[in-house]
């Protein structure tokens, strides 16, 4: 019986162990995460979504605060329009973000950057230009493109020197999104290092409507790419993910044409990971009906996640002065119209419900939109529960070891902590 180990993820003529942890924002997949990644041989993400945020983190920096001051005479007004993003500052902070992580990386693994197109900022084109060129400054090992079909984004990086040089990729979840894709950077005579299929039992943001996502399966989808690419005579690595719990799942998908896998869930309950040890636990808790997918993300994308998470009716007020980062090129958000319906609709309550949308900026920030993979019910099973009811939480490496080396969908348990 194979293992993941029996494969390798070859790129740009380097062989990699076929495991890369997808990059989940806001400071989810953490540095340390994918660092790990790339010290035991695979692919890590960092996300650069809210990168301003994660910077003053991280590293003290004032960005969000100077931007609040900066729109503090807008905070009460409705329209939002007047949010703009420093451009400079957001490269910079960007290039912090990255930099450090770069400096720290040891291994022979890679790391790459998860850039969401729907991170539209006020300024789709520019922002994300900014953020591009920035992450290729900071040496990342290569970038993958998701939340969109990101037609205009290669155009965007062809400048840069490293254009060429770094390793470039994206997620799509069909085959039509991918035909898209390559027919646009065709004219630029550069092809994708890498595609990443996601399925419909990802987390977060998913590439399917919000009433249709549970007719698609992985499976059929990385097969119908499959005969595309051949009938193509395109060779580009193709990684299946969503939905890849175990590493004889990874295999199933490898013995029929994979390149790797892209996983998460089992990622989210690690030290290593960013949310909250509370939240972890959260994740731990919860069973399968406690898991749902509804269209309250102002992006227009369903989402997974606990319908336990705390985003889903709150009505706080817009945060767009410190955040916005998803303002259109406008300066409209999908929440903001909502949120503005209900002050209007009750004129006398001190706080709104919105049940509809979220403000997704801020709650992704205080880590209280608990996005989550379809089988994180399955997570209770991967560790030991302690004396106090509560899950003893795993390590990166213990995880993706499981994951390279279990055979007949075994999952191995820590040692048991004292």
């Amino acid at each position: 019986m194979k293992r993941v180990d029996d494969f390798r993820l070859r790129l740009g003529g380097k062989e990699y162990v076929p495991i890369m942890i997808g990059g989940m924002g806001v400071d989810i997949s953490t540095s340390e995460l994918a660092l790990e990644a790339a010290r035991l041989g695979g692919i890590g993400h960092i996300s650069d979504a809210m990168v301003p945020d994660v910077s003053d983190r991280k590293f003290d920096t004032t960005f969000v605060k100077d931007k609040t001051k900066a729109y503090k005479f807008n905070i009460n007004n409705m329209d939002k329009s007047v949010v703009k993003f420093d451009l400079d500052r957001l490269a910079e902070a960007q290039r912090l973000h990255i930099g450090a992580t770069m400096e720290a990386k040891k291994g022979n693994g890679l790391v790459f950057v998860n850039c969401m197109e729907k991170l539209t900022m006020n300024g789709p084109k520019e922002t994300l230009q900014a953020r591009l060129m920035a992450a290729l400054d900071a040496g990342i090992d290569g970038i993958t493109l998701s939340a969109g079909l990101h037609l205009g984004s290669f155009a965007l990086m062809a400048d840069h020197p490293r254009f060429r040089d770094a390793k470039l990729g994206i997620i799509v979840s069909s085959v039509r999104a991918l035909q898209l894709f390559l027919r646009k950077v065709s004219k630029l005579d550069r092809a994708p290092d890498y595609i990443i299929v996601e399925g419909p039992l990802a987390g977060g943001h998913l590439g399917f409507g919000l009433e249709d996502w549970k007719d698609y399966d992985l499976h059929t989808i990385m097969d119908e790419i499959h005969a595309f690419m051949k009938a193509e005579q395109l060779d580009i690595p193709v990684l299946a993910a969503g939905g890849v719990f175990t590493g004889t799942d990874a295999v199933e998908f490898m013995e029929r044409g994979a390149a790797g896998v892209q996983v998460a869930t089992r990622f989210t309950v690690t030290h290593e990971c960013g949310l909250p040890d509370e939240v972890k636990q959260e994740y731990f808790r919860a069973s399968e009906a406690d898991i749902l997918v509804n269209g309250v993300s102002p992006t227009g994308y369903p989402m997974r996640m606990l319908k336990s998470t705390p985003a889903i009716g709150s009505g706080i007020r817009p945060g767009c002065e410190s955040y916005g980062y998803l303002l259109d090129a406008t300066g409209n958000c999908a929440y903001i119209n909502s949120y503005n319906r209900e002050v209007l609709a009750n004129p006398d309550a001190k706080q709104v419900v919105v049940m509809d949308k979220t403000c997704l900026c801020t709650h992704m920030r205080n880590f209280n939109c608990w996005t989550c993979g379809h089988y994180t019910y399955r997570l209770k099973d991967t560790t030991h529960k302690k004396a106090d009811g509560s899950y003893q939480l795993l390590s990166a490496q213990h995880v993706f070891e499981d994951y390279q080396f279990s055979v007949d969908h075994q999952i191995a348990l820590p040692a048991r902590e004292e």
